[in-house]
C-alpha cells in the first residue's frame, strides 16, 4: 500500500501548483488469491493486485471533474488532478456532488486487523481435501463444479483539500462449495454453502462441507408439488436477496431519481408487519471487514430503516442528504455520478409474536432456501417477483425436496404479511437475519 501521508503531501504540493483549491481523492489497494479445484486436481490459481484513486476537483465556479488512474506515483496523480481539472468545466450545473460535512468527523480507533496471508499451495490442499469430503459424503455427489477458496487484503484511503485524512486496512478469508449429483433415471440435484472470515486458520471449512453435503442430500428425493397458496419460510439467505433486489425502497438516490417504491412522503408510515425491523449496519459485529467510512469520507454507522414495521429512514449520500434535508449516512460510492448502496443488512425483531411457529409442527409449509434469476424475475418499479427456487415442502418436521417450482408475489404485500420471525439469526454474505415467515404466496410447481 502506498503511504497515504505522501500521497496526500504529493496531492497538496500538485494542486497548489496547478492552482486548484479543491478537490478529493479515493483510493483503494485490493490483493487477492482465489483457487479451485476440479475433481482432485488444481483447476485455477488466480492472483491479482489492484490499486486505482479516484481524483474530483471543483473548479472557481464550483463544477466538478473526476476522473481514475491506477497510478498513485506523483506524476499519476499530477495527470489525474491537471484531466480532472480539465472535465470540471464540462461538469454537471445542478445538484454538483459536494464534499461530505463529516468527512472530517474523527472516527473511533479502530484495530487494523490484516491477517497474513496463507500460501497458496495450503489453499489448494484445503479446497481439494473439501471436495473429496464432499464427494465420499455420499454415493450421488459426483461432482463439486463450482467451488473456491480465497483471501484477499483491501487497504482503503479517503482525503480532501479540507483536511480530511482516513485509512484501514482488512483481510478475509472465504469458501463456497456447491455440489451435484448424478442418479440414474433422476434430475441432477444441487446445492451450495459459503462461509467466512478473517483469516484462513479461523475459517469454518468443515461446516460448510457439511452443510453443502445436508442440503444436497436432502434434495435427493424430490416430488412435483401442487401450484396453490403456500404459506412461505424464507432461508436467511432468500430472504435478504429479495431485500437487496428491492432495495430501491431506501435508497435516497432512486427515490431521487424516481426509480423507487418509495417517496420521500413514506418515511414514518407503516410499510411491513409491526414484527420486522431491518438495520443497516456497517459496523455489525458479525461483518467480517467491516468499513468504517464510504467513498466520501463519511463514518459509517446503524441505519434503521424499517422499525417495528415503520419506514424510519433512507440509506445517503452527501448529496442525497442534502436534498432531503437529512444527514448522509455512509452509503456512498464515489464517482462523476456518487451512487448509494447498502453495507450490511441486520434483520430482526423486537415485537413478541401472537403465536409461534415451527417447521417440527407446521403442515404443508413451504421453505424457500434460494431464489433464482434474480436478475431476470425480478420488477423492481413495480414491485412484482416470480423467481425460480429450491427448496422443500416441509411437513411436521418432514422436509421433501421440491422437483421445481417458482414463487410469485408483490414484495409491499410480502412484507406486510410476515406473521413470524424466529429468533435464530445466521450470518450470509449480505448480512445477518432469521427465518421468515410469510403468511401465503402463490406457488406454481412445474
Amino acid at each position: 500500500m502506498p503511504n497515504i501521508n505522501e500521497i496526500a503531501n504529493h496531492a497538496k504540493e500538485n494542486a497548489d501548483r496547478l492552482g486548484i483549491k479543491k478537490f478529493d481523492i479515493y483510493g483503494s489497494t485490493v490483493d487477492d488469491t482465489s483457487v479451485q479445484v476440479d475433481q482432485g486436481e488444481p483447476k485455477q490459481v488466480k492472483a491479482s493486485n489492484r490499486s486505482g484513486v479516484t481524483v474530483r476537483v471543483w473548479n472557481e465556479e464550483n463544477t466538478m471533474g473526476v476522473t481514475s488512474t491506477t497510478d498513485v506515483d506523483p506524476k499519476g496523480l499530477e495527470l489525474a488532478l491537471k484531466t480532472a481539472y480539465e472535465a470540471s468545466f464540462f461538469g454537471v450545473k445542478e445538484n454538483v456532488p459536494d464534499f461530505s460535512p463529516e468527512a472530517t468527523i474523527p472516527i473511533p480507533n479502530k484495530p487494523e486487523n490484516k491477517t497474513l496471508q496463507a500460501p497458496v499451495a495450503e489453499l489448494i490442499e484445503k479446497l481439494l481435501l473439501a471436495e473429496k469430503e464432499l464427494l465420499a459424503a455420499h454415493p450421488a455427489i459426483k461432482g463439486v463444479p463450482y467451488n473456491s477458496l480465497a483471501q484477499r487484503d483491501i487497504d482503503r484511503f479517503y482525503l480532501n483539500s479540507d483536511g480530511a485524512l482516513r485509512t484501514e486496512s482488512h483481510s478475509f478469508a472465504s469458501i463456497y462449495l456447491y455440489s451435484k449429483t448424478e442418479e440414474e433415471g433422476k434430475k441432477p440435484r444441487s446445492a451450495g454453502a459459503f462461509r467466512i472470515n478473517d483469516g484462513l486458520d479461523n475459517l469454518d471449512i468443515n461446516g460448510c462441507i457439511k452443510e453443502t453435503a445436508d442440503k444436497t442430500i436432502s434434495h435427493l428425493n424430490y416430488e412435483k408439488i401442487q401450484s396453490g397458496k403456500y404459506r412461505v419460510v424464507f432461508s436467511p439467505e432468500a430472504f435478504l436477496s429479495l431485500l437487496g433486489a428491492f432495495s430501491n425502497l431506501f435508497n435516497a438516490q432512486n427515490i431521487l431519481d424516481k426509480q423507487s417504491l418509495s417517496t420521500p412522503e413514506d418515511l414514518g408510515k407503516q410499510i411491513a408487519s409491526p414484527l420486522l425491523s431491518v438495520y443497516d449496519d456497517a459496523l455489525h459485529p458479525a461483518k467480517i471487514g467491516a468499513e468504517s467510512f464510504d467513498g466520501e469520507g463519511t463514518p459509517t454507522r446503524q441505519i434503521s430503516l424499517i422499525e417495528n414495521g415503520i419506514l424510519k429512514s433512507f440509506l445517503h449520500s452527501a448529496g442525497t442528504a442534502k436534498r432531503l434535508n437529512a444527514q448522509p449516512t455512509g452509503n456512498a460510492s464515489i464517482g462523476a455520478k456518487v451512487s448509494v448502496s447498502p453495507n450490511f443488512y441486520h434483520v430482526f425483531t423486537t415485537a413478541t409474536s401472537e403465536q409461534e411457529f415451527s417447521l417440527e409442527t407446521a403442515e404443508n409449509v413451504i421453505l424457500i432456501d434460494d431464489l433464482r434469476a434474480l436478475h431476470a424475475g425480478v420488477k423492481s418499479l413495480q414491485g412484482s417477483f416470480s423467481l425460480p427456487f429450491d427448496g422443500w415442502l416441509v411437513n411436521k418436521g418432514v422436509k421433501t425436496s421440491i422437483e421445481s417450482a417458482t414463487v410469485a408475489g408483490d414484495f409491499l404485500e410480502l412484507l406486510k404479511s410476515i406473521i413470524y420471525i424466529e429468533k435464530e439469526v445466521e450470518l450470509t454474505p449480505g448480512g445477518v437475519c432469521p427465518r421468515i415467515w410469510v403468511n401465503e404466496l402463490a406457488i406454481t410447481g412445474e
